[in-house]
């Protein structure tokens, strides 16, 4: 239902102006600079980045299993997407809601 939204919001968006904006922008090295593996809990997080805009589970191949939150940031303009901006940030939880693992990814302009 809310990632039905987002695609409704977004193509209003699009279609009013041509330019968009999806999510909500973050830092990554200051998260990394914050997040310490084992230690920072779900409430920590939640403050440094606010709720996430996914939640979802994750089952390594181990047979792990760990709640995983998603991030994720875009924005851009139709007329010249040289200069859109897309990134994602998705951090595992333990059962106890302390952070085990995240990822990030980001285009580099």
């Amino acid at each position: 239902m809310r990632r039905a939204a987002i695609i409704f919001s977004l193509t209003l968006l699009l279609s009013a102006c041509g330019t968009f904006q999806v999510g909500g922008n973050f830092d990554l090295a200051a998260f990394q600079s914050k997040v310490r593996r084992g230690e920072t809990t779900q409430a920590e997080v939640q403050r440094m980045l606010g709720a996430p805009d996914g939640t979802g589970v994750s089952v390594e191949t181990g047979g792990e299993r760990y709640t995983q939150w998603t991030y994720y940031y875009g924005s851009g303009s139709l007329s010249d997407t040289s200069n859109t901006r897309v990134k994602m940030l998705q951090i595992k939880f333990d059962s106890s809601g302390v952070v085990r693992a995240y990822n990030w990814t980001a285009n580099s302009r």
